[in-house]
């Protein structure tokens, strides 16, 4: 099988999320102030989107091992394609939320397929194969959320008219250059290939690689604590909306700059576990942060952490992952990965709005701490008890 360009595989991941950056930030806006439609109904509508992308990650990792990558994801494309082009013309209530389930489908679908993808590319270093995939996303989601500000005033279909337009220039990426990273069910194995795809995942494996997958769904529940939740935090403070969207601004900044910095010590060292470990204990710090933040300077020290620790672990995840799968399951375990995460950015803003509810926010920011930190030494623990006896593909 070929190895897949790098520099193409990166060019329909920047694409996508341009395109997807669309949706997320409007939703809420747009149903409930041109829509009228309340904030129960709008948190039910994410959730099933959340959901839906949580269905098409598993489902796309799962065929992934076992059909030709390349034409998967032109099926995801086409699907995504689909929604937008109906969103364009149907985007009242409740054709918007239910179009939004297929449009969650198609996103956790081809998310799934471009990571699984860069299991193919040609590159001795998964980290940076990885690292360059985060960051390209994150370089999407910037100037994709950049532009919905100034195209809604326009008009919501021009926007959706945009991501037709990009999807298209993906799906011509997807059917003239993915066509050469073959098929994983069609390339002949030799007997030692066969035997490591049928090969049963070794235990101590399967352990880190649950450890990690409960980890990124408790990490995305308490990362979407900043999606959702803050905004209202800050604002009943009486700190500017602006402000709060300034520390996103932040956010994309500090992440293009750390995936920079950690693509460059990557030539020179090597240890996935130590990354990801740094980067969760400033994940948990930022939550710290957050118990004792009354004015803008604590929010700003607290996306700081955050982002370090985002841009540190996020990404090196689906690396390890993608070291302790076995040959033939790999596009499996990375649907996994991404299953994982929709369902804790799925489950985020419920159960942060139920704990604020019940208690407080600080309450909430102290349960957050408590959960990170748990997760931080789990991942410890099992990575010591098995660190001898896992099995690197």
């Amino acid at each position: 099988m070929k190895k897949i360009g790098l520099i193409w595989l990166a060019a329909g991941a920047f694409l996508s999320s341009v395109g997807m950056s669309f949706i997320w930030p409007l939703t809420s806006v747009y149903l409930h102030n041109d829509l009228g439609i309340s904030l129960t109904m709008i948190g039910i509508v994410l959730f099933f989107n959340s959901l839906a992308s949580v269905i098409g990650s598993y489902v796309g990792g799962a065929l992934f091992d076992r059909f030709n990558p390349a034409q998967l994801i032109r099926y995801g494309i086409l699907g995504a394609l689909l929604s937008f082009i109906l969103l364009a013309f149907f985007h009242g209530w409740p054709a918007f939320g239910i179009l939004l389930f297929l449009n969650g489908l198609s996103a956790g679908w081809n998310s799934t397929l471009v990571y699984a993808m860069g299991t193919n590319v040609d590159s001795k270093d998964s980290r940076r194969v990885f690292t360059i995939l985060y960051f390209v996303q994150n370089m999407g989601v910037v100037i994709g959320t950049s532009l919905v500000g100034f195209v809604y005033d326009a008009g919501i279909t021009y926007l959706f008219m945009i991501a037709i337009f990009l999807y298209l220039i993906f799906l011509l990426i997807a059917w003239t250059k993915y066509s050469s990273s073959g098929a994983n069910a069609t390339k002949p194995l030799n007997s030692d290939e066969k035997n490591k795809g049928k090969a049963v995942v070794p235990k101590p494996n399967l352990i880190v690689l649950f450890t990690l997958f409960i980890s990124l769904m408790i990490i995305w529940t308490m990362y979407q604590q900043w999606d959702s939740n803050l905004s209202v935090y800050m604002t009943d403070l009486g700190i500017p909306l602006s402000q709060y969207s300034l520390l996103w601004t932040l956010n994309a900044f500090l992440i293009m700059v750390m995936q920079v910095i950690i693509i460059w010590l990557s030539r020179y060292y090597e240890n996935y576990i130590v990354q990801i470990i740094f980067g969760l204990i400033f994940v948990t710090i930022s939550f710290v942060t957050l118990v004792f933040a009354h004015d803008y300077g604590y929010f700003v020290v607290a996306m700081i952490l955050l982002t370090i620790g985002e841009a540190t672990a996020i990404p090196t995840i689906p690396a390890l992952v993608n070291n302790l799968a076995p040959l033939g399951t790999k596009g499996r375990y990375q649907g996994l990965v991404n299953s994982w995460s929709s369902a804790g950015r799925a489950i985020g803003p419920l159960i942060g709005g139920i704990i604020i509810e019940k208690q407080s926010y600080t309450f909430l920011f102290e349960i957050a701490t408590l959960a990170l930190a748990i997760v931080v030494i789990l991942v410890v623990i099992s990575w010591l008890l098995n660190r001898k006896k896992i099995t690197m593909y």
